[in-house]
């Protein structure tokens, strides 16, 4: 490791969120770049580094620093630099000459002990002295917080958030709870608190630990579309996480509930322990569907009269389940309609909204998805947004668990007489309860959606907890269509869904399987299909056609599928820059998608002549992209998102995307492609079921290709294993339905 010891004349990059940066360092005759992260630095002081020459291809020689010591300065050239650095604020050039000339090398000390003294200086007041003594004050508490968190291998990012959030009180939180952390900051979570509090000292069977560790399961359990946990299950997987018996478990676990933190409520005969807030938005949103759900008062016989001109005049002519889909939509404050594939949803949204039109009515359009929307636009000829964008998207905290925030609300709601959301099974429990606190009562909402698809990546199972609660007046489109039923890919679909087998003759146009049994030849086979056949057969470019598979690890994982097409299909070139992250290398050119929902990034989008016609903030969980450019100078990715969004990500951000070449089935929800690649060989029986088979062919526009397993396909039909989804608002909604009719 170098020693180097100078002072910093120029700070040249600097990252607040995660303290990354790039400094001149003076030392001596020498003049050094150094690169790294500090929790505070500033220009003129004077320091102690460690590290190790590298070097940069555009940058040339700089060093990475490692550890770095701020050391007093050691004579009044260095104290009067420091000073006229504008690290202390008021002060500059001339007024550090005059300080240093009268107090010497005793500067630093006056400015601590005595501050008062600072008045004797011309252009300094007692008020000015006062706040120059405040600095350094908290300059000098904040690096002595630093160097009490270092001891404990807090990283220095996250040294600076915890002092931002406790100041002073740091040592008093660290010592007594640093579980609060994992509550308090975001980035933080229960395992890195855990950590840190094992170096501080606290024990395993610590109330704090057990009950953050509690809480910890219960948001684990929201990732995976949990808004509750069996009380066995929770108790188990606490006791496997924190190593202790579920005896002291269970009292913490009561004694949230105590604090109102945690709810304990029957679901399906079973103990269910709710995360107190899943549990009051569970609520909330059935009380308010309960609201909603008015019936009209309107002949059936003159609904069906200007429905017939409207078939007549638009050229729609629906079925008799069509027909009563737009009745109930016209009778009903709230509907929902559902069916498969070819069963006529798209024609039946298209004759509700001339209905509706021919009444003068205000209708509004959205789906969860950029893509979803994008469709339901080009099917209705209305425009369509998301729900994001419908409920006027504001920004919030970037922690997840706290969800959006937006304009749209029960003090501003929207101006609509009819609401129609399409793809209704992507949508969670946080955005359905946002979706409804802005829409009055009074206002017609239909719901549309494929209630076999796969359930929200995010918490809740909010379309079927609906329609079995019985509640709500509900349409199910079963009839294929003359036209849908020429296309295998909906053929098929319905099949799989009602469990029948399937033809794989290959005598199919849209609808293809080739039988492989080893891992490398179907990656082989893969690679053709996306470079060589596919395009020219869909008339779509290699980037549009889409790989979907099970799982994430494995030889068919998402993980070496994106590795391995990466490599093919945008191989690495002297013309593209390239970024090496802990997910793996992003190069110029890439497919990627957005793996979290982050609601303040911003992006803007831009007309063909590269001038912004929109700017808004929020990306979120499964929207994908190209990434256009690399700016290794100011350490960002300019991505373009399939709505013609650009986002310019931080290096630091990068772990929200991942490549996607090759995306899991859950993932795909809401998107449809020109053409599908499936490779299925084997995969966990809990994971290969009827339901994901489903959701992953029916994201198919023209064409369908499963390469793999012909036993494992057959399987897969045959499996009606679900991952169970714990939830309970079917339960609050009966609950609700209950109260209403005793009220009444």
């Amino acid at each position: 490791m170098e020693i180097h010891k100078g002072y910093v004349e120029h700070i040249v990059f600097r990252n607040s969120e995660n303290g990354y940066t790039v400094f001149q360092l003076i030392a001596g005759e020498e003049e050094l770049t150094c690169v790294g992260s500090f929790a505070v630095l500033n220009e003129g002081e004077f320091i102690q580094v460690g590290g190790s020459l590298k070097e940069h291809p555009l940058y040339g020689s700089q060093l990475h620093v490692e550890q770095m010591d701020v050391l007093a300065p050691e004579d009044e050239v260095a104290i009067e630099r420091y000073l006229g650095s504008g690290a202390i604020k008021g002060i500059k050039t001339a007024l550090a000459a005059r300080i240093v000339r009268r107090f010497k090398g005793d500067t630093f000390r006056i400015m601590e002990e005595e501050p008062e003294r600072l008045a004797e200086i011309k252009g300094i007041s007692e008020r000015m002295a006062r706040e120059i003594a405040e600095q350094m004050t908290e300059k000098k508490e904040m690096r002595q917080i630093m160097m009490f968190l270092s001891q404990y291998g807090i990283s220095a990012a996250l040294s600076v958030k915890i002092y931002q959030k406790y100041g002073a009180r740091t040592y008093q939180v660290m010592k007594e709870n640093p579980y609060r952390l994992a509550d308090d900051i975001s980035g933080v979570g229960f395992k890195i608190a855990d950590e840190i509090a094992g170096r501080i000292g606290i024990h395993t069977d610590s109330d704090y630990r057990i009950r953050s560790g509690l809480l910890y399961i219960l948001l684990q359990a929201s990732g995976e579309g949990h808004t509750c946990l069996p009380r066995e299950m929770l108790l188990c997987r606490a006791s496997e996480l924190l190593g202790i018996e579920e005896e002291a478990i269970e009292t913490q676990m009561m004694n949230l509930c105590m604090d109102k933190k945690l709810l304990i409520k029957e679901v399906a005969q079973k103990p269910m322990v709710f995360y107190s807030q899943y549990y009051y938005m569970e609520l909330s949103v059935a009380k308010m569907l309960h609201d909603l759900n008015l019936e009209c008062e309107m002949e059936k016989e003159l609904i069906l009269q200007k429905l017939e001109q409207v078939e007549k005049y638009s050229k729609i002519e629906l079925d008799e389940m069509q027909r009563q889909a737009a009745v109930e939509s016209v009778k009903n404050g709230l509907l929902i309609i559902t069916g498969g594939p070819g069963t006529g949803k798209t024609t039946t949204i298209n004759a509700i909204i001339r209905y509706f039109e021919t009444e003068d009515m205000e209708i509004l359009l959205a789906a969860p998805t950029g893509r979803a929307a994008k469709r339901m636009t080009e099917a209705t000829g209305y425009e369509a947004v998301t729900i994001h964008r419908l409920l006027e998207l504001n920004g919030a905290p970037t922690d997840d668990r706290i969800h959006a925030s937006f304009e749209r609300n029960e003090e501003n709601p929207l101006e609509a007489d009819v609401i129609i959301i399409d793809e209704m099974s992507m949508v969670d429990i946080f955005l359905m309860h946002a979706l409804l606190r802005a829409v009055s009562v009074g206002t017609r909402l239909i719901l549309v959606g494929d209630v076999n698809q796969l359930p929200s990546v995010g918490p809740g199972c909010v379309l079927k907890d609906m329609i079995l609660s019985g509640a709500f007046h509900v349409v199910m489109l079963k009839k294929i269509f003359r036209q849908a039923s020429q296309s295998d890919i909906i053929v098929n679909a319905h099949k799989i869904n009602k469990g029948e087998p399937v033809l794989l003759d290959n005598k199919s146009k849209d609808f293809f399987f080739l039988k492989r049994q080893d891992p490398n030849i179907i990656l082989r086979v893969v690679l053709a299909l996306i470079q060589e056949k596919l395009p020219r057969y869909v008339h779509a470019r290699p980037q549009d056609i889409q790989v979907l598979t099970p799982m994430r690890k494995g030889a068919l994982g998402v993980e070496r599928l994106n590795e391995v097409l990466q490599y093919y299909l945008n191989p690495a070139s002297e013309e593209k820059e390239e970024k090496e992250t802990t997910r793996g290398l992003f190069r110029e050119g890439d497919k990627v998608m957005q793996i979290k929902n982050n609601y303040q990034m911003e992006w803007e989008a831009k007309n063909r002549y590269g001038i912004t016609i929109e700017k808004g903030t929020g990306i979120f969980n499964g929207d994908m992209g190209i990434v256009t450019q690399i700016h290794q100078a100011a350490e960002q990715m300019e991505v373009l998102f399939d709505d013609y969004r650009t986002v310019l990500y931080e290096f630091s951000q990068l772990d929200e995307l991942e490549l996607a070449y090759a995306v899991t089935i859950h993932k795909s929800q809401g998107s449809e492609y020109p053409a599908v690649v499936l490779p299925l060989l084997s995969g966990p029986r809990m994971l290969m079921n009827r339901n994901l088979l489903y959701t992953a062919v029916t994201r198919a526009r023209a064409c369908v290709t499963v390469v793999g397993s012909e036993e494992t396909f057959g399987n897969m039909i045959q499996n009606i294993s679900e991952q169970a989804r714990y939830s309970g608002l079917k339960e609050r909604i009966e609950e609700v339905e209950a109260y209403a009719d005793k009220e009444n």
